[in-house]
This record gives C-alpha cells, structure tokens and sequence, in this order.
C-alpha cells in the first residue's frame, strides 16, 4: 500500500514525500540516499504517516500536505501518535 509521509529533520524543517515501502524509504532517508532535501538535513524522524489505497491518491495527498503552511503541517502531526506500520 501506498504511504505519505512527513519527516523532521535535523534543522527541524519537515518534508513531506510518498512511498510504496515506507521502512525501505526511511533506510534510504537515514542513509543519505532517500532525497536531496533530507540528505543535507540528516539525521531525519518519522513524525507522520498515512496509508492510501492507490499511488495516485497518495500523490494527491502528498501535493496537498505540501500546500499546507508549516504550522499546519506541526497541527497534522501533533493531531496523532506515529508509530512505524508494519
């Protein structure tokens, strides 16, 4: 299934991506490797995720979340507790 997701990284900015494998997309951020955006920022934390039914809706979701001001980003990721899926 398809993921959203938000990091907190280093600096404390948050970046906001998709994934189909969201534990093998977070090795990848914690490596260095996941995008230019974190590589800069390690080390990264997983603050916020959701599961979607389709890439494409994950996608849709992903632009929105990235329209969103930075204290409405912080307001969706105090909204829950994330723990990893499984």
């Amino acid at each position: 299934m398809p993921f959203v997701y938000i990091l907190q990284c280093g600096d404390q900015t948050y970046y906001t991506g998709y994934a189909i494998d969201l534990n093998k997309r977070m090795q990848e951020h914690q490596q260095g490797i996941g995008c230019k955006y974190t590589r800069g920022r390690l080390p990264v934390e997983l603050v916020y995720w959701e599961e979607w039914e389709s890439k494409s809706r994950a996608m849709q979701r992903e632009h929105q979340i990235k329209q969103l001001k930075r204290i409405d980003k912080m307001k969706l990721v105090n909204s829950s507790k994330c723990d990893p899926p499984m």
